[in-house]
């Protein structure tokens, strides 16, 4: 048969190279910006502005003016620590989505000067004539000269799985031009031809496809700013200050008690260092980036680092069905045969001869090599060997408008009889059977119900001839052999992943540009609730407050658009919840920039979406999104863990500092008693906390309040406690040691070896909600016995080698007095675990912490 895109390209000559340059450089090349995608330098200055980090340099800075480098390297090295930390994050999301960008620019095949030219997509420009076949990307939007059996798959505009037919144009065909819907004719940009062939003429490129319409429509859509990154940075700025005042007054009231000036500045900069929150920053930094850490190793790329903390706290997830939900491919699922016998198809393996005769007979009916998802699931069964060897393709009746049916006709090698099989919409089937109306009516029934259960129905028929083939398929003598149903299958992990979405509290929507009865259908296999599926039509019809309260009555959105998509997700955030949305395609993109988090597909996901979302699916699994949930809620958790240790330990640090220059006692802590004590506190906080596990009740327990605040009143109620039980102990040993009239050197290495067992005792206490013993010293963790090992080794070397001990200020302990700092601790450590249901059962929060 002949060529009919090559016949149909020599119908014109196309541009010249002249006039496609001088397009190109009117219109720009044939390319979506790269929206989000950040340079390297671009993201080291987004880290560096980040106003948190600014104040811990600005910090190290002071101090480094003021000649305590100690302090001023503590400082600087965790600042440099979380710059390079979420730097090389940020940087390694930006290179994997640079591997995943295989739809901005695919290759062209173009008439330039009347010959054929392959070049890339980015050198299109309108008026081109492009020449399409099956398997290629669209690489701009075109409409078109010539059809012949064309089909492509708009899934990545619409959300439709099932591919959908082209002709060409009749003329000035003045007919919409919106994706969707058999028989237009024009295709898109970044669709997928999966039959036949054509020529087309492009008609817009860039920004101007549909594709770049939606693009364009994100500039107008911003990200929500972490409800967590505000209140660090308040609560930072709040402590800095204080911390300022309280270090200016203690430092002068000592100055004007004692007359030492030089004693009292030294004295200011320790209670100013035992009150900068210099922690919070670090823990917040680090947090997120092993966060988003940890999440790579299970496939899901972190876009933002902060986006994990809020999918924590994600109160409604919207998904999308094509490619989310299901496998964005077509499965067999059934076939009704004429004498009303029905198979249920869950597996290749088809053990009945007349079902598989159907099979056999459709997979004929389809191309030896296809890309169309329909034909694929026919030749996905493996109970079918395919065409014998002795077959070879005769001839093939492609699809027309008139009658949506094909036809391939096989010869054998040791037989004169052709072999005609069929496949096609059943009433095109029907008319080629000739099927009597007792029989139409029964067909039809069939095809009624097997389309209520959301499948695509085909019908296969199948004949022989010695004779000649006759011109038309019409003239073809057929027999009617059954109905074939298909659909796109569910994803196996989204059946459980929703039941734990539901336990955790998290409500499950589906929002999909499908027909009503195949979400529906879709939506009861995942455990949804599709009762009453709400149409784009419908929604069209509501205002916003009728449109929230409609939301709270279902699962199901059908036939929608991607305005309608944005619509949504803005009614679900005015009712303030926290919206999680899913998707894959360009369609999705809006929606996904305006939730609160936007979770891409990686695999079969565009460049717009992924550059959209916060978070990409890499191996695009539904349940992975349940699993950075999981994670999301820990990493709260152990945040809030981190805070209070951190409200806690500084309350003892700072009335160590302040209550010998009141009492009269020796100076206890200087600065670099105080440098070594963030060495502890600040990995503390990071490492160790960041590592312990998930509490047990994780996901049994309905989201936190958005609204709620990490430094919450429980919290920091229940951080003072600690703080002031802590301090009563360091308080008790050093009275206990003044009242013994300890020499100065002495009392100061009992009164901070004691404040570092108490510092370890609050790590133990803070380690669980739980109010349990076991649950405090039990597992530990790398990171922790790292912490622990460190501690012991500097403690033991400062006690025993006189050149710490004069760094320090220190006379040796004797084995008395470190008993007596050890059994500060545990009581400290007892006191608190006894005090912790006290506080659980009356500052429970919604994320179950004792505060």
């Amino acid at each position: 048969m002949t060529d009919i895109a090559e016949r149909d390209s020599q119908t014109t000559s196309g541009l010249t190279e002249a006039e496609a340059a001088a397009r190109l450089a009117t219109d720009g090349p044939n390319e979506l910006p790269s929206g989000d995608h950040r340079t390297g330098f671009r993201i080291l200055l987004d880290v560096l502005r980040e106003p948190m980090l600014a104040l811990l340099l600005a910090g190290g800075a002071i101090y480094a003016l003021l000649g305590e480098t100690r302090d001023a390297a503590v400082l600087m090295v965790f600042a440099c620590l979380s710059v390079l930390i979420t730097l090389v994050q940020e940087w390694r999301s930006e290179k994997v989505l640079e591997a995943l960008r295989d739809l901005s620019s695919p290759r062209a095949l173009v008439i330039r000067d009347g010959r054929r030219q392959r070049i890339p997509g980015r050198d299109v420009v309108r008026g081109d004539v492009i020449l399409l076949s099956e398997g290629d990307r669209v690489p701009a939007d075109a409409r078109l000269l010539s059809a012949h059996d064309l089909k492509a798959d708009e899934s990545l505009l619409t959300g439709e799985a099932v591919p959908v037919r082209k002709r060409a144009a009749l003329g000035q065909d003045a007919r919409q031009t919106l994706p969707g819907g058999d028989d237009l004719p024009v295709v898109f940009s970044g669709t997928l031809v999966v039959r036949g062939k054509g020529t087309a003429e492009v008609t817009a490129t860039g920004p101007g496809t549909e594709i770049g319409k939606i693009g364009r429509s994100l500039a107008s859509v911003r990200p929500e700013t972490p409800r967590l990154y505000l209140q660090t940075r308040q609560i930072v700025f709040l402590l800095a200050i204080a911390g300022m005042l309280v270090s200016l007054l203690v430092g002068g009231l000592h100055a004007y008690l004692s007359g030492d000036w030089l004693d009292a500045v030294l004295a200011g900069i320790a209670i100013g260092m035992s009150m900068l929150p210099e922690e919070f920053p670090v823990v917040l930094a680090i947090f997120m980036a092993m966060g988003a850490w940890r999440l790579s190793r299970a496939r899901v790329l972190t876009r933002r680092a902060a986006a994990i903390e809020t999918l924590g706290a994600a109160t409604i997830l919207c998904t999308d069905k094509t490619g989310t939900l299901t496998q964005n491919r077509m499965a067999i699922r059934q076939v009704r045969l004429p004498d009303g016998r029905i198979f249920d198809i869950d597996g290749p393996q088809v053990a009945e001869a007349a079902c598989a005769t159907v099979l056999h007979t459709g997979r004929l009916a389809c191309d030896p090599q296809p890309f169309d998802p329909m034909e694929q699931a026919f030749h996905a069964m493996s109970a079918l060997d395919g065409p014998p060897d002795d077959l070879t393709l005769l001839r093939s009746y492609g699809l027309r408008p008139d009658l949506l049916a094909m036809s391939q006709v096989w010869r054998g090698d040791t037989s004169a009889q052709l072999t005609i099989a069929t496949k096609g919409a059943p009433e095109a089937i029907a008319t080629l059977c000739r099927l009597p109306p007792a029989a139409r009516d029964a067909m039809a029934r069939d095809m009624d119900a097997m389309a209520a259960s959301g499948l695509r129905v085909l019908a296969i028929a199948q004949g022989g001839t010695t004779d000649t083939l006759p011109e038309h398929q019409q003239d073809l003598r057929l027999t009617w052999l059954g109905l074939v149903g298909l659909a796109d299958p569910l994803r196996e992990s989204v059946p459980q992943a929703v039941a734990e979405c539901r336990r955790a509290g998290i409500e499950v929507k589906m929002i999909t540009g499908d027909y009503p009865v195949t979400a529906t259908a879709i939506a009861r296999e995942a455990g949804l609730d599709g009762l009453s599926p709400l149409t784009g039509q419908e929604l069209n019809c509501l205002d916003d407050a009728a449109l929230g309260e409609r939301l709270q009555k279902g699962d199901v959105f059908a036939r929608i658009m991607p305005e309608q998509k944005l619509r949504i997700v803005n009614a679900l955030k005015a009712r303030n919840e926290v919206v999680a949305m899913t998707g894959d395609g360009v369609n999705d993109a809006p929606s996904l920039k305006s939730a609160h988090i936007g979770i891409a597909m990686g695999g079969r996901g565009t460049d717009v979406a992924r550059e959209a979302s916060a978070i990409v699916l890499l191996d695009d699994d539904f349940g992975s999104i349940v699993r950075a949930i999981r994670l999301g809620r820990r990493i709260y958790d152990n945040l809030r863990k981190a805070a209070g240790f951190i409200f806690a330990v500084h309350l003892p640090i700072a009335g160590l500092a302040i209550a010998p220059l009141l009492l009269g006692f020796p100076v206890v802590l200087g600065p670099i008693h105080i440098a070594f004590l963030e060495m502890v506190i600040d990995p503390v906080s990071t490492l160790v906390f960041e590592a312990e596990d998930e509490e047990s009740d994780i996901m049994d327990r309905p989201p936190r309040d958005p609204a709620e605040r990490l430094f919450s009143a429980g919290l920091i109620g229940w951080s003072l406690t600690q703080g002031t039980v802590a301090f009563a102990a360091v308080a008790a040993i050093l009275f206990w040691g003044a009242e013994r009239q300890m020499p100065a050197d002495e009392l100061r290495a009992l009164s901070f070896f004691t404040l570092v067992i108490v510092i370890i005792a609050l790590i133990f206490v803070n380690r669980s909600f739980r109010a349990s013993p076991a649950a405090a010293l039990g597992r530990p963790k790398p990171a922790l016995l790292l912490v622990l090992a460190a501690v012991s080794g500097i403690l033991a070397t400062v006690n025993i080698w006189p050149a710490a001990q004069d760094i320090f200020g220190f006379d040796p302990l004797h084995r008395d007095d470190l008993f007596l700092t050890a059994g500060a601790g545990f009581a400290v450590l007892l006191i608190l675990e006894a005090l912790k249901p006290l506080w659980h059962r009356r500052s429970r929060t919604a994320s179950g912490s004792p505060a």
